[in-house]
């Protein structure tokens, strides 16, 4: 009798054209994929692919058995999919897509506490977006109002935009030369040791332009892996960075370093939930966001 499994490596040859593509995507060996599809040629007799140089090419052969047998595969496989997550004890998996220092700073500590599985998607707020309309994530954490068809976007708190420095900054340095002028501002500015994170600086640009009209002309000292990195190497060391508020309230509050400006008129962003209309998960997803809500207010 023939083996169910060389009809499933035969279809993922099919459509993947070659035997390496095809035992990744089974999760198989290489020498495995050969075996099963010249067991199957052996059994039906006759050859279901040419063999080129750089695919396998179904023959007319291959394409009549490929056509015959994928609706019965594809049934198979859905009625694999609903055995398995019958013995997953119907968890469910939620999808949460934020910026990874708001999970470090609100989320991380609370994981072992949620009745579900949670998996965690970081990225620009545009990819969040698309793969939420997609489907991809089931929730995300967006400073951005995006309108879209079949999406909701719920405000539950807000950001500034802040020029912090450590405690070793002569804030009264800078005072002095925010009197003489924007000049005097800059040049003051571009003396300090300045600490950054690669990739997104959206929230320095936007500080640069609200205040000066323009880009900084200059490159930070230090770029480190995310905006907490940046928190802890003011509290040891001297320098600039400008970061949301939220993420250094604990390190304001315990003096462990300074908020130097909040700009001519502080740059505010407002947060929101972001989640389709149409979700099973409604109730994990209020879930995560009371405690989001709560940690952002309260920042316990």
């Amino acid at each position: 009798m023939v083996n169910l499994e060389w009809y499933r490596t035969f279809k993922a040859i099919y459509e993947k054209g070659t035997l390496t593509a095809a035992a990744e995507a089974l999760f198989i060996s290489q020498p495995g994929v050969s075996l099963h599809l010249s067991s199957l040629e052996s059994y039906v007799g006759y050859k279901l692919f040419d063999r080129s140089s750089r695919k396998l090419v179904p023959t007319e052969r291959g394409k009549l058995l490929y056509n015959s047998v994928i609706d019965p595969i594809l049934k198979l496989e859905e009625v694999e999919s609903m055995f398995q997550r019958s013995t997953e004890k119907d968890t469910p998996t939620i999808s949460l897509g934020m910026c990874f220092e708001t999970f470090q700073f609100s989320l991380e500590k609370y994981l072992h506490t949620f009745p579900f599985n949670l998996i965690l998607q970081f990225g620009g707020y545009q990819d969040l977006v698309s793969k939420l309309e997609k489907g991809v994530v089931d929730l995300i954490v967006t400073p951005h109002l995006q309108e879209t068809k079949g999406i909701i976007h719920e405000p539950f708190s807000k950001e500034t935009i802040l020029l912090v420095g450590s405690q070793g900054v002569e804030k009264a340095e800078f005072d002095e030369a925010l009197k003489l002028g924007q000049k005097e501002v800059i040049k003051w500015l571009k003396e300090q040791k300045w600490y950054g994170v690669a990739g997104d600086n959206e929230h320095s640009s936007r500080f640069w332009q609200n205040n000066f009209g323009g880009a900084p002309d200059f490159r930070p000292n230090f770029i480190v892996p995310n905006i907490n990195s940046i928190v802890r190497c003011l509290c040891m060391g001297k320098g600039l960075a400008i970061i949301p508020d939220f993420l250094c309230k604990h390190e304001i509050e315990k003096g462990e370093i300074q908020v130097i400006w909040e700009g001519k008129t502080p740059i505010s962003n407002t947060l929101y939930f972001a989640y389709r209309k149409k979700t099973i998960y409604a109730k994990e997803i209020e879930m995560i966001q009371n405690i989001l809500t709560k940690e952002m207010e309260t920042g316990n």
